[in-house]
């Protein structure tokens, strides 16, 4: 595939099609763990479901470092510049080293708090830390392997990551009952079994993906010049990666305040909803795996000065994803009385999901918006604009819903359709400041147009 001059709806599809299956596979991964987690007991699928908020502080933070690698390659190798492809993957190696040390404190150190501030009951607590104690220990992991694959998809390339999820998401399933339950020698080990179960998988990604990288041509131009830490190039990688990191980690904010409102309700409300928000993630994914494709499009497109093409590219990508998420919200409400049963057999917990999945389908085609909108800021290198949509999106959104369902004592239906409303009224404002961009900024920028 030529980025700079394939046409762009077959660019989306042949890029978006490969993320979107490996992120599936992802996905589903985290399906997985929560079915055992509903298993082992109600306690341990509230404590699963909880803990994603505070997990998602190691996903914002790989997230950052495989945009910030993407969209600075990417831009360079559509500047033709082969130095500059090298030292900003390195470098964005010793980035993921960095951070991971920093996330793997504050997963270790905080984790607890975050638990009880959601109103976690003590069983629920110690729970949710077998599990987030083994996630965080691995942390490095997590992150070396997407810093890896920033060289990768900056070329297009999104079949390995692809393949890896896919790999590991088979192992995952192979050692989730036996590290869970206990298996010939092997000792039960609970909850902290299906973190562990998740470690030793990455571990394999991880593999896969450095194998793959290690035959790339780009790497084998390398010279120990290019080992050479380099603090401007750190700088970049830093403030590319950092807004929308932080940006990112405001929806753990987001979640803990919708889980604190939820678990109002007890428990069950919440391990109803947890469970119900996996499989919103898996219709959501043709939307990251289209998101993915029009940052590794636009980021090559923009470093070599086709703004037509990046205009293309998000129009594009907004139809397409429009166009799936209303179907995925039809089929969502539709089966949304036998998805919940599935993770559970617990009457209360089948409830509040289904009514969750009702609502969230109204929902669905706003996220689109959001997503794409995102994706064009961080490919242009403009992450502080991702950063200010994100803190309207993920912080300040869910407190305002918050306190107008405090203010109205709203109950589990009325909080969720108030939150489907506020998505609704932020999705079509952001869709119109990215129009005007287009319209106002990118085109007196436009230098240089390719077909």
């Amino acid at each position: 595939m030529d980025l700079l001059k394939d046409k762009i709806p077959t660019l989306v599809r042949k890029l978006a099609v490969p993320a979107s299956v490996g992120t599936l596979f992802q996905t589903l991964y985290n399906i997985v763990d929560t079915f055992f987690a509903g298993k082992i007991s109600p306690e341990a699928l509230s404590a699963l479901s909880k803990s994603f908020p505070i997990y998602f502080i190691l996903v914002a933070t790989s997230i950052g470092v495989t945009i910030a690698g993407t969209s600075l390659i990417g831009n360079s190798i559509g500047e033709n510049d082969k130095k500059k492809v090298l030292y900003y993957f390195s470098n964005t190696i010793y980035f993921g080293v960095l951070i991971s040390t920093i996330i793997t404190f504050l997963g270790l150190y905080f984790s607890e708090s975050v638990f009880l501030l959601m109103g976690s009951t003590n069983e629920v607590t110690l729970l949710g830390l077998e599990y987030t104690n083994v996630i965080f220990s691995g942390t490095i992991i997590f992150i070396m392997v997407v810093a890896l694959n920033s060289l990768l998809h900056a070329e297009g390339d999104t079949k390995t990551f692809r393949n890896a999820l896919i790999f590991s998401f088979f192992l995952n399933i192979i050692l989730n009952p036996i590290l869970i339950f206990g298996f010939m020698f092997i000792p039960a080990f609970g909850v902290k079994g299906i973190g562990i179960a998740t470690i030793i998988s990455q571990i394999i990604s991880l593999i896969i993906v450095f194998y793959k990288v290690i035959k790339n041509q780009r790497i084998k131009e390398m010279t120990k010049e290019f080992f050479l830490i380099k603090y401007i190039y750190l700088k970049d990688i830093f403030f590319q990666s950092m807004p929308i990191s932080v940006a990112i980690c405001g929806y753990s904010i987001a979640s803990a305040i919708i889980f604190t409102y939820v678990g109002s309700s007890g428990e069950e409300a919440a391990a109803g909803y947890g469970a119900a928000t996996r499989i919103e993630q898996v219709v959501l994914l043709p939307v990251l795996g289209i998101n993915t494709a029009i940052i590794s499009i636009i980021a090559q497109n923009y470093g070599a000065g086709n703004y037509l093409r990046i205009k293309q590219s998000y129009y594009t990508a907004i139809k397409y994803a429009f166009i799936i998420m209303v179907t995925s919200g039809i089929f969502i409400y539709i089966t949304s009385g036998i998805i919940p049963t599935f993770f559970s057999d617990n009457l209360e917990v089948i409830h509040y999901g289904k009514k969750y999945l009702q609502i969230s389908a109204f929902v669905l085609p706003a996220y689109p918006i959001f997503f794409l909108s995102n994706g064009f800021f961080m490919a242009l290198k403009k992450s502080e604009n991702a950063l200010i949509t994100n803190f309207f999106r993920n912080i300040i959104l869910p407190i305002v819903t918050f306190y107008v369902a405090t203010y109205f004592v709203a109950d589990f239906n009325t909080f969720f359709w108030i939150w489907v409303i506020s998505n609704w009224i932020f999705s079509v404002f952001l869709l119109f400041v990215v129009l005007y961009y287009i319209k106002n900024k990118l085109n007196k920028t436009s230098t240089v147009i390719q077909p």
